[in-house]
């Protein structure tokens, strides 16, 4: 089977936070800037609210906890004494960083804290309903699951098809004869594989984007060779296609009625297993899945359609003198007993 990568651990730096996404949130850091390589590892942020009256249970580390109007109020009806005595409790519960939103001036007490235990302290002139929705959709995608699968994946037809398969069995080569085709590259080699919500969708990394290997030729760049109406840099994965080497003696499906399905990241993906042995051409039969799987989804399954045809012809008929006796009862109508 392919060769699964290791996965890097969800989560991002507060700098990350800061430097990529604090632009466009008007993100101002005031203090704790020793707390930058604090992390966030949950894309729901969070308001202290309750935690300000002192019960801190619920305060959890990795989410970023939101400042608004009412939490700033609130302070502001406190005694000095108190307020720095709360802000000094919430402090110590290993906050990831504290947003301000408004523009507010946040009290000298909470500064001194963020400072004082390096958490980082940012106000933002935003109010707090679209800074939430921007932020956690930034999150969402930094902090997405993701799988890294040794595979191609190509825009055939418009649908996301996934190649894999064992090393050398011919991914690279099916994709090549695929991309002559009119088809577009994704990624070769290396997919990388990201979750959001109930989609899944694949990239290349960087290094190799519009990059393939190919054994006897070596890298070649696709976009300088068939131009960029010949990749994508991003597409959904929808469809599975497992190439396996051609065993003898081993039953294969010939009528497409059996559904299989591969996981990736939690989710199940039809899978197709192509044998692969010589004569077959791999990227036509790849073209047929694929056309074959946008008219499933279209309420259309020939296979189906075929299987339920031979049932009917096939089902038993009564013999012609048991029809006509059944005949001779139903215009006689009911016996004594009826």
């Amino acid at each position: 089977m392919e060769r699964r990568l290791p996965e890097p651990p969800a989560q991002v730096e507060v700098r990350e936070v800061l430097e990529v996404a604090g632009p466009s949130l008007g993100l101002k850091l005031v203090a704790g800037r020793a707390g930058l390589g604090h992390t966030v590892e949950l894309s729901r942020v969070q308001r202290p609210g309750l935690a300000l009256t002192g019960f801190t249970d619920y305060i959890r580390y990795g989410r970023v906890q939101i400042m608004g109007a009412s939490e700033i109020s609130y302070l502001g009806t406190l005694t000095p004494r108190r307020r720095r005595s709360i802000l000094d409790r919430l402090a110590r519960c290993r906050i990831s960083c504290f947003i301000v939103t408004k523009g507010l001036q946040p009290p000298s007490e909470l500064l001194e804290q963020a400072e004082e235990r390096g958490i980082p302290l940012f106000l933002t002139p935003l109010e707090s309903t679209p800074l939430i929705k921007q932020l956690s959709a930034f999150l969402e995608e930094r902090l997405a699951l993701r799988k890294h699968l040794h595979s191609v994946l190509l825009d055939v037809f418009g649908l996301g098809v996934l190649i894999v398969g064992e090393s050398g069995i011919g991914k690279s080569e099916c994709a090549l004869d695929l991309i002559d085709r009119g088809h577009r590259l994704v990624a070769d080699d290396v997919v990388e594989i990201k979750r959001v919500g109930d989609l899944l969708t694949g990239s290349s990394p960087d290094l190799t984007r519009y990059h393939m290997e190919l054994r006897g030729l070596g890298v070649i760049n696709i976009k300088d060779l068939y131009g960029v109406s010949s990749i994508r840099v991003l597409h959904r994965v929808e469809l599975v296609v497992s190439l396996e080497r051609w065993e003898t003696g081993k039953e294969y499906d010939r009528l497409g009625l059996k559904e299989e399905t591969y996981a990736i990241l939690g989710l199940e993906v039809p899978l197709i297993r192509m044998p692969v042995a010589p004569g077959r051409n791999i990227a036509l039969l790849v073209e047929v899945a694929a056309r074959n799987q946008l008219l499933k989804a279209r309420g259309y399954d020939a296979a189906r359609r075929f299987a339920e045809r031979v049932d009917r012809m096939l089902a038993p008929v009564a013999p012609p003198r048991l029809q006509a006796v059944r005949g001779r009862r139903r215009r006689a109508g009911p016996g004594r007993n009826g």
